[in-house]
């Protein structure tokens, strides 16, 4: 049943599970392996924008990281089947991520969102989006007329998107994100103090120095690892499209709250 107003932390554990947004999630653990191996033998589709040179060329230390951070099995001859991503990391993550936002709003910062999974975060960024803009932080407007090979960088909602053929675009891609970034120093706009994302918007952020929180799925390794190195600050593990995205409400709600934005 659908949690209303905010969960405590032991409701919202639950729910993480109910929803297989933590827990035994959808993504395959052969889908999660096959994608640690493609980031260390250098596919940059699954660098998300970050820069890694030869620093992840072995699949078990991606492996072993995001164990430690998404709760992934260790079991390196755990080949098929059922994976996990716990829901302990999921919401301490949540909880850094508010500690964030909280720093955010305290010094009305400049701040911009966007997602690359518009069908299942779209309504977690444009409530965080809100929030923010409440607390009286700048949400960045983003310049006119961007466009990358996937399509064009729109924003919906306070929240930038991927546009292709009249429909917001599901991307991996970091190109959206440095676009804006590129965009807003040519314009000589001053860059943001914050950007919350997902995929490539995260990491490219990240990647141009730019304060990053963001969140990602257990087969999407790039982001963890950049926490690890510190590229970005948090990454929250979650399924990143589960069956409604009204299932992601109770986490946005303990996200704000967390962060004393409710």
């Amino acid at each position: 049943m659908p949690i209303s107003g905010t969960p405590s932390r032991a409701e919202l554990l639950a729910h993480l599970a109910a929803t297989r947004i933590a827990g035994e999630v959808a993504t395959p653990r052969e889908n999660n392996l096959s994608h640690y191996r493609k980031l260390a033998n250098g596919d940059r589709h699954y660098w998300l924008g970050l820069e890694f040179g030869d620093r992840w060329s072995d699949e078990q230390d991606v492996l072993a990281v995001m164990a430690e951070r998404a709760g992934v099995s260790d079991d390196a001859e755990h080949r098929y089947g059922q994976d996990t991503i716990d829901p302990e990391l999921t919401v301490a993550a949540l909880e850094r991520m508010a500690g964030r936002l909280r720093k955010a709003a305290a010094g009305r910062q400049r701040v911009l969102l966007a997602t690359g999974h518009p069908g299942g975060l779209l309504d977690v960024h444009r409530a965080t989006a809100a929030a923010l803009r409440a607390a009286g932080c700048e949400i960045v407007v983003i310049p006119d007329g961007l466009a990358t090979d996937e399509g064009y960088v729109m924003q919906f909602a306070d929240v930038a998107v991927l546009e292709h053929g009249a429909t917001l675009w599901h991307t991996h891609s970091g190109e959206p994100m440095k676009a804006i970034l590129t965009a807003l120093e040519r314009e000589g706009r001053p860059l943001p103090d914050l950007v919350v994302a997902d995929h490539g918007w995260a990491g490219s952020a990240g990647q141009h120095g730019v304060d990053s929180v963001g969140y990602a799925d257990c087969n999407d390794p790039a982001l963890f690892l950049a926490e690890a190195e510190g590229t970005l600050q948090v990454t929250v593990p979650l399924d990143d499209h589960v069956v409604s995205p009204r299932h992601y409400d109770p986490m946005t709600a303990y996200l704000l709250a967390e962060a004393g934005l409710a």
